[in-house]
């Protein structure tokens, strides 16, 4: 085994509850709940119940009280079987819960935050539109000032966990006809508040157990009381969600990748091919030694990441490079898996095609690989400039 990234003894423990919830609780069912798109109520809750969704979120509000770094354990573990659910939490505990701890006043914080670590509430956050997905700053959903408060209009698009959300976080334009960061705020929406219409779940290539939906706010109104964070902020706070956002999709590939290799090392074993298993074959060490090298430093660099955001240093050029090294290390490995798979790594008898059909989100969703590069190197000029 080649070197590891040493966990503090809390997150290992974090690290074998995740483990075994998923290989008891989530491994055999993950094919059925691909081809229903969806994922029981119970297993949400089950994954509640042991403190998977409040990883990251204070004690105070039932959280366990760790930072990103958990976030990315425990999201490796599940997307090592199935890369729908582990999107969820991604999306429920990475975007809703953090925006609104990061960006929420006390109030809101006591009254949403308990229930989203319990997984009593589902949250989701709603960014991307029809027409807008990697300029979000040309977001048309506004929210309108009322006697009462606000009234939101608008379409969103691509919403993770929009079919069983309690409450949405959405961003909307707040100083109509304008572009900008300083024009868009954040508000929190009930699920089954009046002009919240919800869609049916998109019929995906992958990720197919956690849903997908358009969502339209029709005239919706919300107390003012629902502002989340600083008037006019929410675009910057959406930025930060989104850095913290990019290690946990990292993570997501990283599980997706490590389950891709396993499979194959079992493959390989099991395998005979001219009087010996493949693993003995030297054209199948080279592809298992590659694909080992490449899931190893996708963790590494992902969990770097992430301890420049627990330490309150965020870097936000190793963000993007952890995530884009990981997405696409996570393709690579699958397509070789399935190569050394022959045959039984074109079905869905074996879990490798879903792995892979799983990860091509990643390298698409939260910023995708020619936007990852573009920042990237905006980042390195900016560093050698200011040298």
């Amino acid at each position: 085994m080649a070197f590891t990234f040493e966990l503090p003894e809390e997150l290992t423990m974090f690290r074998d509850l995740a483990r075994k919830f998923a290989a008891e609780q989530i491994a055999p069912h993950a094919r059925e709940w691909d081809e229903k798109k969806w994922i029981p109520d119970d297993v949400i809750a089950g994954m509640g119940r042991i403190g998977l969704l409040g990883a990251t979120l204070p004690e105070e509000y039932g959280g366990a009280g760790q930072g990103l770094l958990a976030m990315t354990v425990v999201v490796e573990e599940i997307a090592r079987w199935c890369g729908g659910t582990a999107l969820f939490i991604a999306a429920h505990s990475g975007l809703c819960s953090t925006h609104i701890r990061l960006a929420a006043n006390e109030e809101q914080k006591q009254k949403w935050l308990p229930r989203l670590a319990t997984g009593e509430v589902i949250g989701s956050w709603c960014l991307s539109e029809p027409e807008c997905g990697t300029d979000a700053e040309a977001l048309t959903t506004r929210a309108e000032k009322t006697a009462n408060g606000w009234k939101l209009n608008g379409r969103k698009f691509w919403i993770t966990n929009g079919k069983r959300a309690g409450v949405f976080v959405v961003m909307a334009r707040t100083e109509l006809g304008q572009r900008g960061t300083r024009t868009i705020s954040a508000f929190l929406v009930e699920g089954d508040r009046p002009g919240v219409i919800v869609g049916e779940p998109e019929d995906k290539m992958g990720m197919r157990a956690s849903d997908t939906v358009p969502v339209n706010f029709e005239n919706c109104e919300i107390p003012e009381e629902n502002l989340c964070g600083v008037y006019n902020e929410g675009y910057v706070d959406a930025l930060r969600v989104l850095d913290r956002g990019r290690v946990t999709i990292g993570s997501l590939s990283v599980g997706l990748g490590r389950g891709c290799l396993e499979e194959a090392v079992k493959y390989a074993g099991e395998r005979q091919s001219m009087g010996r298993p493949l693993h003995g074959h030297q054209a199948i060490q080279i592809k298992l030694a590659d694909m080992e090298t490449q899931v190893e430093a996708a963790r590494i660099l992902v969990r770097q990441a992430a301890c420049t955001h627990d330490a309150g240093k965020p870097d936000k050029q190793l963000s993007s490079i952890a995530k884009l090294f990981a997405s696409e290390m996570a393709s690579r490995v699958g397509w070789d898996s399935i190569q050394i798979h022959g045959g039984a790594g074109y079905t869905k008898d074996v879990c490798v095609e879903r792995l892979v059909r799983d990860n091509k989100l990643c390298e698409i969703g939260e910023g995708s690989s020619e936007v990852q590069r573009m920042l990237i190197a905006r980042g390195e000029y900016a560093r050698r400039a200011a040298v």
